[in-house]
């Protein structure tokens, strides 16, 4: 009998296979959903049924870089422990996956599982992490950037791949990625968004929503104090400003120099390679955030 695509994926989920594994024992037991878990089982594929559904908040992120610098991938693969998290198996597991995702044109979870990968797919090699592991391991998000025009992509990870950065940074000059200056740059600044976690690039990232609320909350905390309303909203300006200046990348202050923000760090940097250069966007991870 046919097999129909919602059956491989129905089984998929209900024991994490690989998608030809999954395809195999629905065929082999002529559509029997309870069968080919079995089957699956008894083949050793999988350790037991319904485990895709256990919490997976333990893992690593990883990234990889091209050898030119013109395009790069931050990407979070999850566990359930921070025991298998930690294993060095795991973690070379980790870095070719993303590898191989990098190398791919895949931009989410989804396009990844049917990437080719050993002899199946991604979404195979999970499938026998989890049989050898005995905990289900997903590939949770993908950031992939491509630089434009003179940019670079740069990234780092911290923490033992518990932070990940991805960074891209624009120029004017073709010549400029390959300068030392320009490359240590890009590091700080990795660096940087890992430590302090801006919530965007500039104030134009920060959602109304929340600036509305940081108003708010001021605005109560300062009508408690009894402050007369004309020099509450005097007040709110500052507030909102001071909030920016700790929540926008561009002005932080610098991590290795807190007596100048990232947009004048930057700002001398690019003097000194003789380039306009500016951070065109970043990803951070943080594993099961």
């Amino acid at each position: 009998m046919a097999i129909t695509a919602s059956a491989v994926q129905e089984l998929r989920k209900i024991t994490n296979a690989g998608m030809m594994a999954c395809k195999k024992a629905l065929t082999e037991t002529e559509g029997d959903m309870d069968a080919a878990v079995k089957l699956l089982r008894e083949k050793g594929i999988v350790k037991s049924a319904g485990r895709s559904d256990r919490e997976t908040s333990e893992g690593l992120i990883a990234a990889h870089v091209s050898d030119t610098a013109e395009s790069g991938v931050l990407v979070e693969i999850n566990c359930e422990t921070d025991f298998v998290a930690k294993n060095e198996d795991f973690g070379t597991f980790v870095n070719d996956l993303t590898k191989t995702i990098a190398q791919s044109d895949a931009a989410d979870a989804e396009a990844a599982a049917g990437i080719s990968y050993g002899d199946g797919t991604i979404q195979d090699a999970l499938g026998a992490k989890f049989s050898e592991l005995g905990e289900v391991i997903k590939v949770k998000r993908i950031t992939r950037y491509n630089a434009e025009g003179n940019g670079a992509v740069s990234s780092y990870i911290h923490m033992g791949g518990k932070v990940g950065v991805l960074l891209e940074l624009s120029a004017e000059n073709a010549e400029t990625k390959n300068s030392d200056t320009f490359k240590e740059l890009a590091r700080d600044i990795c660096l940087h968004i890992a430590a302090l976690n801006p919530a965007g690039l500039t104030r134009d990232d920060i959602d109304a929503t929340t600036i509305e609320e940081e108003n708010e909350i001021n605005r109560k905390q300062l009508e408690a104090e009894g402050k007369p309303a004309e020099i509450i909203e005097k007040i709110l300006i500052g507030k909102i400003n001071k909030y920016f200046s700790e929540s926008c990348l561009i002005d932080q202050a610098f991590v290795k120099d807190d007596k100048v923000s990232v947009k004048q760090h930057i700002a001398a940097q690019s003097k000194a390679i003789g380039d306009n250069v500016s951070i065109a966007r970043f990803a951070r991870f943080n594993v099961g955030a």
